[in-house]
């Protein structure tokens, strides 16, 4: 398995979820959640060291969010095993996606991979048909 395989072996699953307590429609607020699943299929554990998000609304206004970890932590995560979390972001639109990649590690030689986040929809409940 080459550096740049490892990539394929790591899944990532997303749901989301539109928090209307939180949101304002008439102030342009729309809160979301999301959930995010990290598998390794690969046969070594990594470490998830950072992250890079592009968030887009409906208006085509985009935002980068990079930082370290995710929601505080930089989990290892041993061959076959999952992590989760969950976060949320908030936008001026009712619909909008957001995509991006975890930046991770192999453990046992520190190289390095990008795992490639899949574009993925917000949306405020029943504003897709």
């Amino acid at each position: 398995m080459t550096d740049m395989d490892l990539d394929k072996y790591v899944d990532i699953s997303v749901t989301t979820h539109y928090i209307s307590e939180q949101s304002d429609p008439e102030t342009h607020r729309y809160v979301f959640s999301y959930h995010i699943t990290i598998t390794n299929n690969a046969s070594v554990a990594v470490q998830l060291i950072s992250r890079r998000w592009l968030i887009t609304d409906g208006n085509e206004q985009t935002q980068e969010v990079v930082g370290e970890g995710v929601v505080g932590e930089q989990p290892v995560i041993e061959p076959g095993e999952s992590y989760s979390y969950t976060s949320g972001t908030v936008m001026a639109t009712e619909v909008g996606s957001m995509q991006g990649h975890y930046s991770m590690i192999r453990v046992q030689d520190g190289a390095s991979f990008d795992a490639p986040i899949q574009p993925f929809t917000l949306a405020q409940t029943h504003a897709l048909h």
